[in-house]
């Protein structure tokens, strides 16, 4: 069952690498195309920094809070005595998310982001952002609402 969700982290990579690559094929730094129209648009920015460009330029902390974070992802998508979907799902995106941003990081030394959503005022993100964030809010949820009753039931 592991490998299921290593699976799920590789397609993560895989989509959110090649998005980027489209992007930065297609598109000038900076550039906006529309795909819905007030709703969703596609534009091509470089973050040097984490989450709403906090702390540009610290690839050093980057590095090593990735490589923290995969190590932990790791064991817990490798440990076979752990049995939650919602749980190892949500893992596998972050992992996914967290490797995704990472080869940016150290090609690049920048995080290409071009996800825009038009009708609220959001900051531009990537695929990668997205399974963090997902796979953060299932974890959560996870420890908030199942694992007691996991345990209960066992």
């Amino acid at each position: 069952m592991q490998f299921f969700y290593l699976l799920i982290s590789l397609l993560v990579v895989a989509s959110d690498q090649a998005l980027k690559f489209f992007i930065v094929n297609n598109y000038q730094l900076g550039e906006t195309h529309q795909v819905i129209p007030h709703v969703f648009s596609l534009t091509y920015i470089q973050n040097e920094g984490a989450a709403w460009n906090i702390l540009p330029g610290q690839m050093g902390l980057f590095y090593l809070i990735s490589a923290i974070a995969i190590v932990v992802c790791l064991y817990y998508l490798l440990r076979k005595n752990f049995n939650s979907k919602i749980f190892s799902s949500g893992v596998a995106l972050v992992l996914g998310g967290i490797i995704g941003n990472l080869i940016d990081r150290i090609h690049l030394k920048y995080v290409i982001d071009m996800i825009q959503v038009d009708f609220i005022h959001f900051n531009i993100f990537n695929i990668a952002d997205s399974a963090i964030t997902i796979g953060i809010i299932m974890v959560f949820i996870y420890l908030l609402f199942l694992d007691e009753s996991e345990k209960n039931n066992a």
